[in-house]
C-alpha cells in the first residue's frame, strides 16, 4: 500500500524507494516507520528484485529532525529508537540488491542509511555528507553505530563520524564510500544499471548475507534487546 511519506513505484522488477517529507526529509517517526514499513514490503515480494533508496531533488534526507524528535516522551522516543534499528536490520540484511541514490544532501541518520546500501551514487552538485551526531549533540543508536563500524574505516570513523566532518559527494572524504557521482538527471538510470548488474550475479545475495553475517547478528541482538542503554540516553 502506498505510503505517502515513502512513494514506491515498480519499474522493471525494481522497486524505488523515494523518502517524501518535504522540504527536506527530515526523520521523524512516521518517516522511519515508513522507511521500515517499505523495506519489509520489499523484501516480501517476490516480484521485487531489487531496491533502489532516493530522495528528493537536491535532499536525500536532512537526517533525525532535530525540532519534533527531542520534543518526544519517553515512550515515543523509545519506539523511535527501536523503529530506526529494525530499520537498519531490514535494509542492510536485505538479500536483494540495494543501490541508494544519494539525490542531494545527507546527514546524520540519513547518511547511515545510505551505508547500509550495497552500491552508493551521488548527483553531482553543491550538497553535503556526513555523519553529523557528535556535532548535534545526538549520539548514535546501537544499530546505525554498528553499521558506521562495519561500513567505514577507522580513519573514516575518525575524520566523519568523531569529527562530524561535512563534504561533497566527490571529496576525497567520501573516496571509497561513495561508488560514483553522476549528473543529477541520471541519478535514477544508473542506479538501475547498478541493481540489473547485481541482481544478475548468481550467489549475490548469499555472498552478501556470508560477509555480513556479524553484523546482522549484532543488529537482530540489538532489535531484541528493550533494555539498551541508549533507549534511555540518546537526544
Amino acid at each position: 500500500m502506498q505510503n505517502p511519506l515513502v512513494e514506491a513505484e515498480d519499474r522493471d522488477g525494481i522497486r524505488i524507494l523515494r523518502l517524501s517529507r518535504p522540504p527536506v526529509n527530515a526523520l521523524n517517526l512516521e518517516l522511519a516507520q515508513a522507511v521500515q514499513r517499505a523495506v519489509l514490503e520489499a523484501e516480501a515480494d517476490a516480484g521485487c528484485t531489487g531496491v533502489v533508496l532516493t530522495g528528493l531533488p537536491g535532499v536525500f534526507s536532512a537526517g533525525i529532525d532535530t525540532r519534533e524528535v527531542p520534543a518526544y516522551d519517553a515512550e515515543t522516543r523509545a519506539t523511535m529508537l527501536r523503529t530506526i534499528n529494525r530499520t537498519i536490520l531490514a535494509l542492510y540484511g536485505l538479500a536483494k540488491p540495494v543501490v541508494g541514490a544519494i539525490s542531494g544532501h545527507a546527514l546524520g541518520g540519513a547518511f547511515v542509511l545510505v551505508l547500509a546500501c550495497d552500491v552508493r551514487l551521488a548527483a553531482r552538485g553543491p550538497f553535503r555528507l556526513g555523519l553529523t551526531e557528535a556535532g548535534a549533540g545526538i549520539p548514535f543508536p546501537a544499530g546505525p553505530l554498528a553499521v558506521v563500524r562495519a561500513e567505514l574505516a577507522p580513519a573514516q570513523v575518525r575524520v566523519l563520524a568523531i569529527g562530524s566532518q561535512m563534504a561533497g559527494p566527490e571529496s576525497e572524504a567520501f573516496a571509497g564510500i561513495v561508488d560514483r557521482v553522476v549528473d543529477a538527471p541520471e541519478l535514477l538510470d544508473a542506479a538501475f544499471e547498478e541493481v540489473r548488474r547485481l541482481r544478475a550475479l548468481p550467489a549475490f545475495g548469499r555472498v552478501k548475507r556470508q560477509l555480513r553475517a556479524a553484523t546482522i547478528e549484532r543488529l537482530a541482538e540489538i532489535v531484541e534487546r528493550d533494555d539498551e542503554p541508549l533507549l534511555t540516553h540518546w537526544v
